[in-house]
């Protein structure tokens, strides 16, 4: 059978290849006194609160599930538009927002609608491999730029400027990030897109671990620089509804009839079931208990950054946001006899029954020295995740 070269061009994601062979190894150890403890996947460990669970089982008792209009129920581009207003006071007009199956339907869209054959998109390294991808898909190619601990493994405007050639098309930028947990600095922020402004391009921002930030220097949306700004957000983080399938993007007003063009042909619209549910996100008694949840991922990484850095597993930048560790695992692969850290966590996994995740996937700049620690799981897993790790690198 001929495959198209486009699916050529898209790498494995190791980090699922990792988390098969975690899961083969849970079923062994499941009933000793060290059963796996999955560190590897960036998944809230929490699940959707109850009016939100509320609101999807009367929208399905109710037979509320034909298709919506492709932007999304007007109603939920309305409630986003409101929050918005009253996390980062940022006024974002409800007709430019657009809500897609999930943040990974709205990069693909945004690719689709701004790549053309043969573009370059700048993107970090390291930075989440999908993203790549989704421009390789477009028909583009991601130009992934090395980046270090004291640019907080984040762009820059000098770096951007050097880099961009004739068919640069843009920049794709992730704040906070996903492997790092960190943002990019406002100021630097507003000199990248002054930059890609000046040489006709578009700044395109995930932000889809906005809402968990912790740092009130960082914690403000993109969207305040200027309408041009196209944003990448989700409800699968900080709203804690992964598998309901549901993400939106901010577009510039004149971009909002192609992305619904190809909505409509591609995606029809998001899940009705998982829009009207929703609308419960808003609520005061919903969002105060993902503000409890926030502080509580908060504290999670104010216990286990330290406590790897007391392990020897160094994390260059302090997370300023999201529920990751990037850390360095040289140290550590020299204590279990291995090189790098693809061995480092699959050594880790053997010895200590601990899932984490190689950074393999996030590019090629220094990443075979790092490995990522998801910090989504309980405060309890936590601890006992460090203590088999005190064990097996002592």
């Amino acid at each position: 059978m001929h495959f198209a070269a486009r699916a050529e061009r898209i790498e494995p994601f190791y980090v699922m290849e990792v988390a098969k062979a975690a899961q083969a190894l849970a079923q062994q150890v499941a009933h000793t006194d060290q059963p796996m403890i999955f560190l590897n996947i960036g998944e809230p460990d929490f699940t959707a609160p109850p009016l939100v669970q509320e609101a999807a089982a009367r929208a399905v008792r109710d037979g509320a599930t034909q298709y919506t209009q492709a932007l999304g129920l007007p109603a939920l581009r309305e409630r986003i538009s409101q929050w918005y207003a009253d996390r980062f006071g940022v006024q974002v007009p409800a007709r430019r927002i657009v809500v897609t199956a999930g943040a990974s339907a709205a990069l693909q869209l945004a690719c689709l609608a701004l790549v053309d054959e043969g573009d370059e998109v700048l993107m970090p390294d390291p930075s989440y491999p999908c993203n790549r991808h989704f421009v390789s898909a477009a028909g583009g190619t991601a130009v992934l730029l090395a980046t270090t601990a004291q640019e907080r493994f984040q762009l820059s405007a000098a770096k951007v400027e050097a880099a961009w050639g004739p068919r640069t098309r843009g920049v794709l930028l992730a704040s906070p990030s996903n492997p790092t947990g960190t943002s990019i600095a406002p100021e630097e922020l507003r000199r990248i897109h002054a930059t890609v402004q000046a040489r006709g391009g578009v700044t395109l921002i995930d932000e889809i671990y906005l809402g968990l930030s912790y740092d009130e220097r960082f914690g403000h949306t993109a969207l305040a620089l200027d309408e041009q700004v196209v944003s990448i957000n989700s409800f699968s983080k900080y709203f804690n509804m992964t598998g309901w399938r549901l993400g939106w993007m901010v577009v510039p007003e004149a971009m909002v009839p192609v992305v619904e063009k190809l909505a409509q042909n591609l995606f029809i619209c998001a899940s009705t079931v998982s829009q009207l549910a929703a609308l419960a996100c808003f609520e005061r008694e919903s969002l105060a208990e993902y503000e409890r949840r926030r502080a509580e991922f908060r504290a999670r990484r104010d216990f286990f950054i330290p406590a790897l850095q007391s392990l020897g597993l160094a994390v260059p930048v302090q997370p300023d946001g999201a529920f990751y560790a990037w850390a360095d695992c040289t140290q550590a692969a020299e204590r279990l006899g291995v090189q790098g850290s693809w061995d480092c966590a699959f050594a880790i996994m053997r010895a200590a029954h601990l899932a984490i995740t190689p950074g393999r996937d996030f590019g090629t700049a220094d990443t075979g020295r790092f490995v990522r620690f998801s910090t989504a799981n309980s405060m309890a897993q936590l601890e006992e995740a460090v203590a088999r790790l005190r064990r097996v690198l002592a």
